[in-house]
Order: structure tokens, then C-alpha cells, then sequence
């Protein structure tokens, strides 16, 4: 692990979704920044390998998003290991294609369902935890959700799935709805929202030349690739740290370009 720098030092973090992808990244920045944080994820294995690798200043929580308990659970051991929470980074979701998301008139019953109890669902029952702990301690707080561009810039060729999209919308505006309604209570609210980066969830993207083709003009920032998960491990560090005191409600769009671009017109050199 690299030197510490000091941006979180003391902080008590947990991390929904923190044992791969974007989240796992998330906490080796996070750690570096010196927080002493809680990785809640799914699968034991990945999260006893991210243990391993972060040390002693990271303990480990296995359970399912959706459950209604787990963050809750989540949150007690972080104020029992370390006195306290005082951020929550909520990451965990992902594409509902399997279950049948895609286009609206093409959506299964399945699909919607699991598909906003993936993404938005597990982020409301996150995010209520954290304020409940937040307000019983009589605490300011900090809380980060993950959001994404499709929440607000279509790709209708290759990503048109309808109910992600709307789950990610739903996450904005519960998002603003809560920092307004928190911020007299000194608890902020924000929203990282990342275009297309490489995680296990972007696999059919990245195995898809044609889709490779128009992320290239897409997100033409860097050269026109893919993101990388520590494409925003900067921004979250600061959205976690008391140098963002004075913001939220906001969302932080890292995008390579994306919201800006059709993906549609080759690039000139």
C-alpha cells in the first residue's frame, strides 16, 4: 500500500460494494487517505483477498445489498470497531440484463424488479442506516452514491437498458431530496456518476468491438477509452473528506467526455 497522505485520517468508512470494480479501487485510495473503513461485498473470498491487501485498518462485512439488514449490520461494526461512522460510500449494483432489463417494451417482470432492487433499492436502505446512525449519535456525516451517466445521457444503440437507467435517476434524486432535507442536521449528500470503466459488470462492452469503436468517440477524453476504476478515486476521496465540507446535493460526473459527445463521428487526427 502507498504512504498514507492524511485526507481521511480517523475517518470511519463503510464501503457498500467495496471487495471489487470501482469500490475495491475506492478502498485502496480511501486507505492510502487514512481511513479505517468496513468493506461490505458479497463474496468471501474477494473480500477476505481485499482484507489481505488493505491490512489491519480494514475489517470485512459479507452480506447481500438488497438485504435490508446488511448495511444496517454494516454500520454497528464500524461504530463498534471504531467508535463511530462517519461516511457511507454505496458502490454495490450493477446491470440487470440477466434478469430481463433492456428495452422498456422488451423489460420482464423479473428484470424491473431485480433491476431496481439491485441499484436503487439497496441504496436507499444503505443510505436510511447511515442517517439513522448518524442522527442517534448526534454526528454529521458524510454519504457518496454511485450514480451514472445514463441517468441523464441516453446511449440508445448499445445501452439501452430502460430500468438501470431509471434506478440510476431514482438514485439522483434521492440524493438531492436527502441533502436538502439533512443539511440543517450537517449531513451531505452527493453522487459520483462515471461513464463506461472497466469492471466486471463491463464485460460485454469490452468484449464488443463495435462498442469499442464508439466509446472511442464517446468518450474521446485520453486517447477515447474505456475508464479505469481509479479514474475516480480522487474525486471520491475528496467527496468523503472534509475539504468537500461546503458541498451537497451535487452530482460529479467523471465521464472521459461522454455527456458531451454523440459517439457517432469518427475521430480526425
Amino acid at each position: 500500500m502507498t504512504k498514507r497522505d492524511g485526507r481521511l485520517n480517523g475517518k470511519s468508512i463503510v464501503i457498500v460494494g467495496g471487495t471489487s470494480g470501482l469500490g475495491l479501487s475506492a478502498a485502496r485510495a480511501c486507505a492510502a487517505a487514512g481511513a479505517r473503513l468496513i468493506l461490505v461485498g458479497r463474496n468471501r473470498d474477494s473480500a477476505e483477498a481485499a482484507k489481505s491487501e488493505l491490512g489491519d485498518s480494514v475489517d470485512l462485512f459479507v452480506g447481500d445489498a438488497c438485504d435490508p439488514v446488511t448495511a444496517k449490520q454494516a454500520i454497528a461494526l464500524a461504530e463498534s470497531r471504531f467508535g463511530s461512522l462517519d461516511a457511507l460510500y454505496h458502490v454495490a449494483g450493477g446491470s440487470g440484463r440477466r434478469f430481463g432489463d433492456g428495452p422498456l417494451d422488451a423489460t420482464t417482470d423479473d428484470g424491473i424488479v431485480k433491476t431496481l432492487q439491485l441499484n436503487l433499492q439497496s441504496v436507499i436502505y444503505s443510505n436510511r442506516a447511515a442517517v439513522q446512525a448518524f442522527l442517534a449519535s448526534n454526528r454529521t456525516g458524510t454519504v457518496l452514491n454511485m450514480g451514472s451517466v445514463l441517468a441523464t445521457s441516453p446511449a440508445p444503440r448499445h445501452f439501452a437498458t430502460h430500468i438501470y437507467a431509471a434506478a440510476k435517476a431514482g438514485i439522483e434524486g434521492l440524493t438531492r431530496g436527502c441533502a436538502a432535507y439533512y443539511a440543517v442536521r450537517g449531513i451531505r449528500f452527493n453522487v459520483i456518476a462515471p461513464a463506461l470503466a472497466e469492471t466486471p459488470m463491463s464485460q460485454r462492452a469490452s468484449n464488443d468491438e463495435a462498442i469499442q469503436q464508439y466509446i472511442r468517440t464517446k468518450q474521446p477524453l485520453d486517447g477515447g477509452r474505456i475508464g479505469q476504476p481509479q479514474d475516480l478515486d480522487e474525486a471520491v476521496v475528496y467527496l468523503l473528506s472534509d475539504a468537500s465540507k461546503y458541498m451537497t446535493g451535487q452530482v460529479v460526473t467523471i465521464d472521459g467526455g461522454w455527456s458531451v459527445s454523440e459517439g457517432q463521428i469518427a475521430n480526425e487526427s
